[in-house]
């Protein structure tokens, strides 16, 4: 069976632009920051000059934020209070933190790996930049 070659042309590498997302840089070189403030994507990466305003993450990284903190969070919840039983006041305050923290370390990150799924799949414009 032959290989559709004209599709494998237009794939950039998934993996090294999800990870460079989850560091918060440019999909494209890696060097460059992706946002300017705690969520807002730059309209061009400073270094190579890559337009990234293309981006729709829309409500994505936010649903991938609560599903994740939501799994990690209500299981330890739950054996905490079983196993320790606290006051419930301290429970929740501790839990509330944690959930917090962990959702504001989780969102830009979830962002900027949403970013580069786009990015490497072309998606919404990305595939009219240069390589």
């Amino acid at each position: 069976m032959p290989r559709d070659t004209t599709a494998e042309e237009h794939l950039r590498d998934m993996k090294p632009a999800m990870l460079r997302g989850w560091r918060r840089r440019c999909p494209s070189c890696g060097t460059g920051p992706m946002f300017k403030g705690y969520l807002a994507v730059r309209g061009e990466c400073p270094v190579c000059n890559e337009d990234l305003s293309h981006h729709r993450a829309d409500d994505g990284p936010a649903y991938l934020t609560i599903l994740i903190v939501g799994h990690l969070m209500a299981p330890l919840l739950l054996w905490a209070f079983v196993e320790y039983e606290p006051d419930p006041l301290i429970i929740a305050s501790l839990f509330s933190v944690g959930c917090v923290a962990l959702s504001l370390y989780l969102l830009p990150r979830l962002k900027g790996v949403i970013v580069g799924i786009q990015w490497a799949k072309r998606m919404h414009g990305f595939g009219e930049s240069k390589d």
